[in-house]
């Protein structure tokens, strides 16, 4: 009878992180080292259930109660919409305590997992064989990203576009030290649209600078120099000066910048539809405000939760809102 219960309430567990209005503080009972994702506990049923839906399985080794570095884990990393979203949607989640006996202890032992350590993560296949490396580095999104987007491939399926965005984001903030500059241009509406289809673009943002209209524009300079930025954004006419820091080398005049506003109507393609009501990633809202100023299809660059909230009844703008912040919210 306890059985049946727990498989009853596991299946609608499940089902309650598909709906749009369920998805506040999910799952509830979840301890903090676990963040938002709904775990499996038991080894034979992930094993059962990869095989049936023909998955991959992600084991996360965890130590609960645990220590700082995995309550930051489940509150960060494990935290973040997307992430729970390819966890739930792209594998078989499966969560084993490094620091508890019985069925725990002899998972533990299978994969020789040290007990009583920061989180781990193993990507299996349906006989429990490692699809990719082990990965250890709980401090860093640009790592666990990279890990399931090979988790993924490694298993014959193919990467969602969202989580190859979140891996270009992630990787950009920890490695691309990402640079701000600004052009001053005849519309920074014109002006997103543009420069957000340039290589080497994180982000961009309309506002005003020396009484001008101007784009902010976050680049990553291991990828793109700023001349050539300057030079292609100058082509789509976006680009009459270029406001910020001087950095040697570079063979362009860039003005010193001055006090920035920023526009209310930032993302204007985005801000004129259905689309703003979404939590994006920054790059997301780059990438889909420039699709529907090019009458592009911008859903290829959303998750399918994502795109829940376009049939939602919450009407609210949330261009300006980071998705971490709103996304268990509402």
């Amino acid at each position: 009878m306890k059985a049946s219960a727990l498989i009853i309430l596991t299946f609608f567990s499940v089902l309650a992180m598909n709906v749009i209005g369920q998805k506040a503080g999910y799952p509830k009972n979840n301890p903090i080292e676990l963040g938002k994702v709904a775990w499996l506990r038991n080894y034979n049923e992930a094993i059962a259930a990869a095989k049936q839906k023909e998955l991959p399985v992600l084991i996360l080794f965890q130590e609960v109660p645990g220590c700082s570095n995995c309550t930051k884990f489940g509150n960060e990393i494990l935290s973040h919409p997307l992430v729970v979203e390819a966890i739930e949607t792209c594998f078989i989640p499966l969560c084993i305590y490094n620091n508890q006996s019985g069925h725990d202890s002899e998972i533990l032992k299978k994969y020789n997992e040290p007990s009583w350590n920061n989180p781990v993560i193993r990507i299996v296949d349906h006989k429990g064989l490692d699809l990719v490396s082990r990965q250890p580095d709980f401090r860093s999104m640009s790592k666990t990203l990279a890990s399931l987007a090979k988790g993924i491939t490694a298993s014959g399926h193919e990467v969602p576009t969202y989580l190859d965005l979140m891996l270009e984001e992630a990787d950009a903030r920890e490695n691309g030290n990402l640079t701000d500059v600004y052009f001053s241009m005849y519309c920074f509406w014109s002006g997103e649209k543009e420069i957000g289809g340039l290589d080497g673009v994180l982000s961009t943002e309309a506002g005003y600078m020396h009484g001008q209209e101007v784009v902010r524009v976050s680049y990553r300079p291991d990828r793109v120099k700023l001349a050539d930025l300057y030079q292609k954004a100058g082509k789509k006419g976006c680009a009459d000066d270029v406001y910020g820091s001087v950095r040697a080398g570079e063979n362009i005049v860039v003005k010193p910048a001055g006090p920035y506003r920023k526009d209310k109507e930032d993302k204007y393609y985005i801000y004129g539809s259905a689309y703003k009501n979404i939590p994006m990633t920054e790059l997301q809202k780059m990438k889909v405000n420039r699709a529907l100023g090019t009458g592009r299809n911008p859903d290829i660059y959303l998750s399918p939760r994502q795109l829940g909230w376009l049939n939602s009844a919450n009407t609210q703008s949330h261009l300006s809102d980071k998705i971490e912040t709103v996304w268990w919210k509402s």
